[in-house]
């Protein structure tokens, strides 16, 4: 998974972070010097002149693997995943620093670019986010990598600042909505969490086309957070939870077969009595036939079946 970093306007706190790492191992260097990180600070900086115009210079993009893939996965073969990464990113021609991090279990690559290209022309960053789920997925299915299992096996612990708020979000949204039983009142319960929700209206009018939520100085859209949060999606879950809810509970096959027994038992004691034991199991039989056609629709099934054998028009299951 590719994390898109906010790194600002300079290479200095950038570079040092990547380089100075415990155990760091600079896998590859384009377009900079990478033996001395002095010379390598100089080199970004000397390019990015080329465009003053350009205040957000440092591009830096954080490329986790899964720790399951950590044996197989070799230095060599690393590095080939993120040049198809950038390939994919449409990063190309222009200074170019990729680094290896060890401190953690599973293993993770930091990729700096100068977004001032080797023609002093602009590396567009406005589809970052989107482009970097697709190039994401697609490389981990190529080579058949650990796909996550979604956000409750993130490590939490570990976020800071803009994922850690969007993590934040994911939790309190997801938790309130089991409890409410409209969008108003789950405005108003996220609200008391100090987390705000605003509606997209359509141009003109009261039609709702999207939502966002707040905290802090952080905003999203609520499918940036994830998917099933998009105005659409929530109302519809939170729609449904109510009617299943509403719904009267179904008894089990098993409290069936135990309802059946005992009515039947009642009914017909005398022959139950004389050892007439496969009744019993008839009864099982039929209720788990009721089961699997669907009670009613089943006996209406067969039916059907019947009037069409007597027509002689019988088609066999």
């Amino acid at each position: 998974m590719g994390k898109i970093v906010k790194s600002g306007k300079s290479f200095k706190g950038c570079v040092e972070y990547c380089m100075l790492k415990n155990k760091a191992e600079v896998l590859f260097a384009d377009g900079v010097r990478a033996d001395d990180i002095y010379q390598t600070i100089a080199d970004f900086n000397m390019q990015r002149k080329l465009n003053v115009d350009l205040g957000q210079a440092v591009g830096h993009i954080a490329l986790n693997f899964s720790p399951e893939d950590a044996p197989n996965l070799t230095n060599e073969k690393m590095l080939a995943i993120a040049h198809e990464y950038l390939d994919k990113m449409k990063i190309s021609d222009t200074q170019m620093l990729i680094v290896k991090h060890n401190d953690t279990r599973h293993p993770h690559l930091h990729i700096v670019y100068n977004r001032v290209n080797n023609q002093a022309k602009t590396i567009k960053d406005s589809m970052q986010r989107w482009d970097n789920v697709k190039a994401s997925k697609a490389l981990t299915l190529k080579h058949s990598l650990h796909m996550s299992q979604g956000k409750q096996h993130v490590n939490r612990l570990r976020l800071k600042g803009l994922d850690q708020v969007k993590y934040q979000l994911y939790d309190a949204i997801k938790a309130v909505s089991q409890k409410v039983r409209n969008m108003d009142e789950l405005q108003q319960q996220l609200k008391k969490q100090g987390i705000g929700m605003q509606y997209k209206y359509k141009s003109g009018t009261q039609e709702v086309q999207g939502i966002s939520f707040s905290k802090g100085q952080y905003k999203f859209k609520g499918s940036e957070i994830d998917r099933s949060l998009s105005y659409g999606r929530l109302k519809t879950a939170i729609n449904e939870r109510i009617v299943q809810e509403q719904q009267p509970a179904r008894p089990s096959l098993a409290d069936q077969l135990r309802e059946r027994i005992r009515q039947n038992s009642q009914q017909q004691a005398p022959a139950l009595s004389h050892g007439t034991g496969n009744k019993g199991h008839a009864l099982i039989g039929t209720l788990l036939e009721e089961a699997h056609f669907g009670g009613q629709d089943a006996q209406d099934d067969s039916e059907f079946y019947r009037k069409r054998k007597k027509k002689g028009q019988y088609i066999s299951r």
